[in-house]
């Protein structure tokens, strides 16, 4: 399937209790956190660009943002305003990736992509299953059905996978990670 067969879901909403707010607005390397997969992901020619974002997120340039209603509602919510925006625009599938997660290397979704057959693809690393991920049309429904503050991990259990390094898979939750993330942006 081709990227442009496929939208990006970009999460971009979070409610950065554990960062104690702010966080995807924070600096990082001169710009703000969000920025630096946002711009990354801009580089593959998906259908389309999309992110769930809240009135905190930074400006996503090249990106159709959705805002996240009701705010700070779980991340469930946020995939379900995902999925339906990547419906509207007649996407055959969603790649979703974390706006928090600035390390993971284009090298990695491009191999995604080339391996995704339609159905799901997760990426994995010593932390278990985790975005970015893919999933065809045929689970859209589902994506949209989860509850609470969850993603979508427990569909991808028994998913096909490719591995991701323990540096890329750094998620942002503390300012100690971000720290973490500017001195390995910096090698």
């Amino acid at each position: 399937m081709t990227p442009a067969r496929i939208a990006l879901v970009l999460l971009a909403a979070g409610r950065a209790t554990r960062f104690g707010g702010g966080k995807l607005a924070a600096p990082l390397l001169g710009k703000p956190l969000a920025r630096h997969a946002a711009d990354m992901l801009l580089g593959i020619g998906f259908g389309a660009h999309l992110a769930v974002i809240s009135p905190d997120t930074p400006t996503l340039t090249g990106y159709r943002t959705v805002l996240l209603d009701p705010p700070g509602a779980g991340q469930s919510r946020s995939l379900a305003l995902g999925v339906a925006a990547a419906r509207d625009c007649g996407a055959k599938a969603i790649m979703i990736a974390l706006a928090d997660m600035p390390l993971v290397p284009l090298a990695h979704l491009v191999a995604m992509l080339a391996r995704f057959d339609g159905d799901r693809l997760a990426s994995r690393s010593h932390h278990g299953v985790l975005p970015p991920v893919l999933f065809g049309a045929q689970h859209f429904d589902t994506l949209c059905s989860l509850q609470g503050d969850r993603g979508a991990g427990a569909l991808l259990q028994d998913a096909p996978f490719l591995t991701l390094a323990a540096d890329a898979a750094l998620d942002i939750d503390h300012t100690e990670d971000l720290d973490q993330a500017e001195q390995l942006l910096k090698r």
